[in-house]
């Protein structure tokens, strides 16, 4: 399935500085869905070089990492059992900033 992955906020200094990722992730054999939870796994393996506890706590991001799904709270959409199709743009943006 092809998307698009954006980082922002500072979450693409993890990711070798690069902002925009356009990716093929593979749905799950068994019924050939890919959720929000999916992708975040396949980030953490694939896509994320450093820190990865900076992005991630848990099977989550970290409190602070807001998620976009097409211009969309993930929360609205279903968070982690949100559904994603071929072409959507997930949004990945860091609201926590140093002083």
């Amino acid at each position: 399935m092809r998307l698009t992955l954006e980082f922002g906020g500072g979450l693409d200094l993890l990711c070798q500085s690069v902002k925009v990722h356009q990716v093929d992730v593979t749905p799950k054999v068994e019924d050939g869905k890919l959720t929000l939870r999916d992708l975040l796994s396949w980030v953490r393996i694939n896509l994320i070089k450093e820190r990865p506890e900076m992005f991630m706590k848990g099977d989550s991001v970290r409190p602070g990492i807001l998620v976009l799904v097409n211009d969309c709270d993930w929360e609205l959409c279903g968070g982690h059992d949100t559904e994603l199709e071929e072409k959507d743009v997930v949004v990945f943006i860091s609201t926590l900033h140093g002083g």
